[in-house]
């Protein structure tokens, strides 16, 4: 990795990685599709979140399918594309394209929880791991059929299984981007702790349900 603070005429591809990953990851797809369907704003129906899981409230399982695809797709094509210039370029547009979607500038940086970004990048940036990555969330999901936890569960494996089938470098981007849904999924978390996170399929409060 370069020196942020070195020659900008060393730095700057770096520099453009992080920002046009940010700004291909920042591509609201759950709310853009919604509008497109007729369905209104996202962010008025059920946890508000902009993720598959919200659409899939609105009724519409194939336009929640075609969101999961997008929000992954796009951190994929992020590392894809950047690959082409060399493995920093590929790491820093992979997690500038988490950032993005997390933080979107154009929703007030009031994003998704990142879950299939996540997985996007990964499958792209480190195929085994990612792929150890979706069976793990299927399984946690399986067993114990919460959406959130299998979520989290997957996130926190990745880094060792990077470790284990990458190098450090994606291990340190893998363990970079398990931090941030963590924080995204702080309420989760807390409703975990006190036994309160609905299952899957379960009625409640549909913010308590988004992951």
């Amino acid at each position: 990795m370069p020196d942020p603070l070195g020659d900008l005429s060393y730095t700057w591809p770096f520099l453009a990685a992080v920002v046009l990953g940010y700004l291909l990851g920042s591509i609201p797809f759950g709310l853009v599709l919604t509008r497109l369907a007729g369905l209104g704003d996202i962010r008025t129906i059920g946890s508000g979140n902009i993720g598959a899981t919200n659409v899939l409230r609105t009724g519409r399982k194939a336009l929640a399918a075609l969101t999961l695809l997008l929000d992954g797709g796009k951190g994929a094509a992020a590392v894809l594309v950047a690959a082409n210039f060399g493995p920093d370029i590929a790491v820093l547009a992979g997690g500038g394209a988490l950032v993005g979607h997390l933080f979107p500038v154009w929703l007030k940086f009031a994003g998704g929880k990142g879950v299939a970004t996540f997985l996007g990048v990964m499958l792209a940036i480190a195929w085994p791991v990612g792929l150890l990555a979706c069976l793990t969330w299927l399984v946690v999901a399986a067993l114990f059929r919460f959406s959130s936890l299998a979520a989290l569960i997957a996130v926190a494996a990745s880094p060792a299984v990077a470790w284990w089938l990458a190098d450090p470098q994606r291990t340190e981007l893998a363990t970079f981007m398990a931090v941030l849904v963590f924080i995204r999924h702080h309420a989760n978390i807390r409703r975990l702790l006190r036994g309160e996170e609905p299952r899957i399929g379960q009625a409640g409060d549909p913010k308590a349900q988004e992951s």
